[in-house]
């Protein structure tokens, strides 16, 4: 993906965090980052989350082998102008790793890229520490992970009223426990 340009650069984020609304089934999935006095709401489907949370777990590990002993600095300052609210469902997401400051830049964007009105539509971007980065993963695939299980033949999320597997083919009798 090329680099883009960003409307709202927040730079270092005070917190970040992801949280979820609803019951299984009907969740809603959104992260919420804290930069001096910006604050962003940027909702996401949960494989987006999922993803987001995966790779950083890796990196973080990846990294930590690497570079020992290397403190976090996010090569930006929290936002200091006026009081900034956004609040937008994130189509692409970009994820960057700036060694020097030993941080991750994430990157949301509300439409696509080749969409005509793509620099109108609202885009952030916020540093974050490994520190962040570590915490945010594990806080993101814990919630994530209290949705309804998936089904162990077709991987399809088991509602509580019933499910249907395709590869069972309605003679599979499933027992619990």
């Amino acid at each position: 993906m090329a680099e883009r340009e960003v409307r709202y650069k927040m730079g270092a984020a005070q917190s970040v965090s992801a949280e979820t609304f609803g019951r299984p089934g009907r969740r809603t999935f959104r992260l919420v980052a804290e930069a001096g006095r910006a604050q962003s709401f940027i909702w996401l489907e949960k494989e987006q989350l999922v993803q987001l949370a995966l790779y950083l777990q890796q990196a973080v590990k990846q990294i930590g082998e690497t570079v020992v002993d290397k403190d976090s600095a996010p090569g930006e300052t929290p936002w200091m102008g006026d009081p900034l609210e956004q609040d937008f469902h994130a189509r692409q997401m970009q994820l960057e790793y700036d060694k020097e400051a030993n941080c991750f830049v994430i990157h949301a964007y509300e439409g696509d890229e080749d969409d005509p009105d793509a620099g109108a539509q609202t885009s952030v971007s916020f540093w974050i520490t490994m520190a962040q980065s570590s915490a945010l993963a594990d806080q993101a695939l814990r919630i994530c992970a209290a949705g309804r299980p998936p089904c162990f033949l077709c991987g399809a999320p088991i509602d509580p009223d019933g499910h249907r597997c395709a590869r069972a083919d309605g003679h599979a009798v499933f027992e619990t426990g």
